[in-house]
């Protein structure tokens, strides 16, 4: 295991026969994912955290593309957070079981997931990394209606979570990337301009999912997310290991 972000002259950490690896970054929303569904599922593993500005060779062996989360389970390695996700609630069914039982209504959360929440990172990612600064009135409405969508769908579900009266994957697949509405003013300079009243659902999910074990015990703190960003933005090297 490796609390470090790992570069270019290190070597992987020894491998444990049967014990799953994630290799991860701390502040990667996509790796996060995979560490809630880790966590929630109470599923053994360890952690190797990669550094993405300045990847060690080896691990562009395991993934020729650099990116993360990678899963390695039992000698065979997995890509892409969606897909490790389902993968680890299929292989451990008997550890809080993180869809529903029903194949139908399975079926439909995977769908939120793919046409509700994509949609809505594609706009933040846009947000984020737009130069110069998109203002107040773009971000408005750039942000807001993929949010409603969701908004829409929490309030048809009539449930606390989407998932129900607890989290499950739609809230874990979602969450990393809500968690960085805080990057929001600090881009911006400002609060975002909409009213209080919109997103009701969403604003009430995002108060209960930060009580709950998992996520309380994974809050990213927004600053360290925000200087990352500063340094990509100032062609500076990021420090992952802040």
């Amino acid at each position: 295991m490796s609390s470090l972000h790992l570069g270019p002259g290190s070597t992987e950490p020894s491998r444990v026969d049967g014990l799953l690896r994630l290799y991860s970054m701390q502040y990667c929303p996509f790796a996060k994912r995979v560490r809630l569904v880790l966590r929630a599922k109470n599923i053994e593993h360890d952690i190797v955290n990669i550094n993405l500005t300045k990847k060690p060779d080896w691990y562009l062996q395991i993934n020729e593309k650099g990116q993360v989360p990678t899963l390695l389970d039992n000698g065979k390695f997995y890509f892409e957070s969606l897909d490790i996700a389902d993968y680890l609630d299929e292989k451990y069914p008997d550890r809080n079981p993180l869809y529903p039982s029903d194949p139908v209504q399975k079926a439909k959360d995977q769908e939120v997931i793919k046409t509700l929440i994509a949609p809505l990172l594609g706009a933040l990612g846009k947000f984020t990394y737009s130069q110069p600064p998109l203002s107040a009135e773009n971000s408005v409405s750039l942000l807001l209606p993929p949010a409603q969508k969701l908004d829409d769908e929490l309030a048809a579900r009539g449930t606390t979570f989407f998932s129900g009266e607890q989290p499950g994957m739609i809230d874990y697949m979602l969450f990393p990337f809500a968690e960085r509405v805080g990057l929001i003013p600090l881009k911006l300079g400002e609060k975002l301009p909409i009213k209080d009243t919109d997103l009701p659902n969403l604003r009430a999910w995002r108060k209960a999912i930060v009580e709950t074990p998992v996520i309380k015990e994974t809050l990213t703190p927004i600053d360290k997310v925000w200087s990352l960003y500063q340094a990509r933005f100032k062609g500076e090297e990021p420090n992952y290991d802040l």
